[in-house]
């Protein structure tokens, strides 16, 4: 069996994560071993927080749609329990969108609401 140098291989390896490292602080952007440890553990909260930026959006239009709704009188779980009971069909993104930037229009969906 032949022997494999590895030599190309482990710098293109090596150069990709001192690549991906640029901009750290300290020896974390230089050091191999460093760098290595350190990209792993972005790229580990890169994917954690690109799932955890939806359950963030969430929170906030839901709190926006609450100060809007109690606004006009009525809580939030009464709100979107009578969308639900009159089958409108509006995501909390748009909601929080016409509380924010239209009242006019997300006052007349809370009168359907209190319907």
């Amino acid at each position: 069996m032949p022997r494999v140098k590895r030599a190309v291989g482990a710098h293109k390896k090596k150069k990709k994560v001192l690549k991906m490292a640029k901009g750290y602080m300290w020896s974390r952007k230089n050091r191999y071993t460093l760098a290595k440890d350190a990209v792993r553990h972005a790229l580990k909260h890169a994917y954690v927080d690109r799932r955890k930026k939806k359950r963030d959006f969430r929170r906030i239009w839901n709190a926006q749609i609450n100060a809007a709704t109690r606004e006009l009188g009525v809580t939030y779980s009464r709100f979107i329990a009578g969308l639900k009971k009159n089958k409108v069909d509006l995501d909390r993104k748009a909601l929080a969108e016409l509380a924010a930037n239209h009242p006019t229009v997300f006052s007349e969906i809370v009168e359907l609401a209190k319907k």
